[in-house]
């Protein structure tokens, strides 16, 4: 008999690396696809104008819930070390 458990591809371990290497990855993606579309400007639509912009902001976004992350680590790593000088 067959599983017919649904396996999630992110069920497993997300490393802070592997975050970072596919942000890394996704933005190289949008700068190509940016520069396929200026060098391509005559042929270029709005629409194509508009995914790229929400592209863009999803980027971005992705970017700034890195960059709250790691101050929420920062945060709890200065309350650890704050509470062992305490102690």
């Amino acid at each position: 008999m067959a599983d017919s458990t649904y396996h999630s591809p992110w069920s497993g371990t997300i490393t802070f690396a592997t975050l970072i290497k596919q942000y890394i990855i996704l933005q190289s993606k949008l700068v190509q696809a940016v520069r396929t579309v200026a060098s391509r400007i005559s042929q270029a639509t709005p629409g194509k104008f508009l995914l790229l912009q929400f592209q863009m902001s999803q980027v971005t976004q992705i970017g700034e819930s890195i960059s709250n992350l790691i101050s929420q680590i920062q945060a709890v790593i200065n309350m650890s070390v704050r509470n062992q000088k305490t102690s």
